[in-house]
This record gives structure tokens, sequence and C-alpha cells, in this order.
């Protein structure tokens, strides 16, 4: 069942994807296990459209569908045998003036598969909203997601509030996305850059102390 999730998924098969997720839920299915399943899809998506073999379509319709499947999904999560104990927590957002949101979505959904609980805060977030969300839930790390090179702007303006605010010493920060480098990293002040979902995880856990974590 678990390679007819993912099958189905990376084959962007809407109504098998939905009737699969849907009956292993019925059947007792752990929820959280699912969700990787659904994770190691988005990852060969993610590697078709690399190749070439998806477009910007077909990872937009892809995104939708994992939206789908998190919607059906989430009721379940805070059953009993679904519960676990959470690794940290992440604040992550689209920086101002950047309205992009499959990267940081397929982000938030991987960080949460593998243990970390999400602070989503959308797209287009100022800088001060940061600051707000991390004065209130005190995250472990900080994610700052944008596509457009403008965004690099806004990344870097992003981080000098945090600074401002007194909040930088005690928060990791990570910047993602497609055109993101070593210098856009360190101009912004960042701790780590990510160009895919997987690397976002692997500096996260190394941050909390998890020693496991591949960097893909």
């Amino acid at each position: 069942m678990a390679e007819d999730l993912v099958c189905s998924l990376s084959d962007l098969k809407e109504q098998q994807v939905l009737q699969i997720v849907r009956e292993r839920l019925e059947a007792g299915d752990n929820p959280f296990d699912i969700l990787e399943e659904a994770s190691r899809a988005m990852k060969i998506v993610g590697e078709r459209f690399a190749a070439q073999e998806y477009f910007l379509p077909d990872l937009m319709y892809a995104g939708e569908l994992l939206r789908q499947v998190t919607e059906i999904i989430t009721p379940f999560l805070n059953e009993p045998a679904a519960r676990k104990n959470y690794l940290g927590k992440i604040v992550l957002g689209t920086v101002a003036g950047d309205i992009h949101n499959i990267g940081k979505d397929i982000v938030a959904f991987t960080l949460n598969v593998n243990g970390f609980e999400v602070f989503d805060l959308g797209v287009d977030v100022p800088a001060a909203q940061f600051v707000d969300k991390i004065r209130e839930v005190k995250p472990d790390i900080v994610g700052l997601s944008g596509l457009l090179t403008v965004a690099f702007g806004a990344m870097k303006e992003t981080v000098d509030a945090i600074k401002a605010a007194g909040l930088r010493e005690g928060v990791k920060i990570m910047i993602g996305g497609s055109q993101v480098d070593e210098q856009v990293m360190n101009n912004a002040g960042a701790d780590a850059y990510c160009l895919d979902a997987m690397a976002g995880v692997y500096y996260a856990k190394q941050w909390v102390g998890v020693r496991d974590g591949k960097n893909a």
C-alpha cells in the first residue's frame, strides 16, 4: 500500500491518491506513516521537475494534491496513536514581496513529517510578523523562503529585525529558494541555506541535536 501511494502521488493521479489515503485512515493506519510516504512522493516530483520531466503546472498540481492529502489527514493527527513529541519548533514563511508558496509548503510538510512543530506564516510576510511569532512561540529555528531575487533584501531585513528585537541569539535561521546560495546567506546573516526540503530537515535535526539526518 505504501508504494501504491508513492506511485500514485508522484504520477499525479488525484482520485487514486485520495482514495488510498481515505481507505488507509479508515483501516487505522498511522497518519504520520502516510505523510512520510507522501513526502517521498513529493521528492520524486521535485526530481522529475529538475529533470524537466515535469513543468511548473505539474509542480503546482502536485502542491494542490499535497494540500488535499494533508487536509484529509489533519483531523487524525490528534488521535492518541498519532501523538508524538516534537523535536523542536520552527517558524516558517515566505518573506515580504514574494508570494510563492509551493516550495515553502513542501518544506513545512517535510519538516512536520520529520518531527518538527511548524508554524507557517504564509506568504508575503513582513519582518515584524516574524518577530511577533518568534516572541509568541519561542522557536528553535526560523525559516525564510523566497523564490524571487527581490526576496533577498527582505531576508536580510527580516534577520536584521530579529536582531534588533534581541531574539537572534535564541534561534537558528535558514533561508531557502531555488536561487539562494552562500553569498545570499552571508548577506542576510543566516546560518544555512537550503536548496530543497531535505536539506532543511538535515540542518534542523543538527541544530536540535539529532545526528541521523542526511543532507539531500
